[in-house]
């Protein structure tokens, strides 16, 4: 089955190359300017909207990331598009900072991509995501133990 790409002026273009998925997210990730794991609390009192979209598994397995509203994935858009009838409250400014944390860091900025299109302009995703915000968080404080 051949797939037809919808042109900005609702025109079918049945010449779109295929991808395979390592080139979509480097095609996504070069839009993105993504946040680094040590940089989310920054983010967050700077007012950016973080979101986590990792499945209920792997929330209750890894925990909660403190401060991030929870989106399904698969609802993520909707919930987030300033002209969709089903977004959230918090969803109004379509110029506000969003940060879209996965379990890893690829999702994230399929989705971050996705939101760009959609006229969220600043959004973006965490490097690494979840786990790398984890590991970060988790690391022994160094210590300089000179005698």
């Amino acid at each position: 089955m051949k797939q037809s790409h919808i042109s900005d002026d609702g025109v079918a273009d049945n010449s779109t190359r295929k991808l395979t998925i390592d080139q979509l997210l480097l095609e996504s990730r070069a839009g993105l300017e993504r946040v680094q794991p040590a940089d989310l609390e920054r983010e967050m009192s700077a007012g950016a909207l973080v979101v986590d979209t990792r499945p209920a598994e792997q929330r209750e397995r890894d925990g909660d990331l403190p401060g991030a509203v929870v989106i399904d994935r698969n609802v993520l858009e909707w919930r987030l598009d300033p002209s969709s009838p089903h977004r959230l409250p918090i969803a109004g400014d379509p110029a506000r900072r969003i940060v879209i944390v996965c379990n890893e860091g690829y999702s994230s900025s399929l989705a971050a991509h996705t939101l760009q299109r959609l006229g969220l302009t600043r959004a973006t995703d965490l490097i690494g995501g979840f786990q790398a915000w984890a590991a970060l968080r988790n690391r022994p404080h160094q210590r300089n133990e000179s005698h």
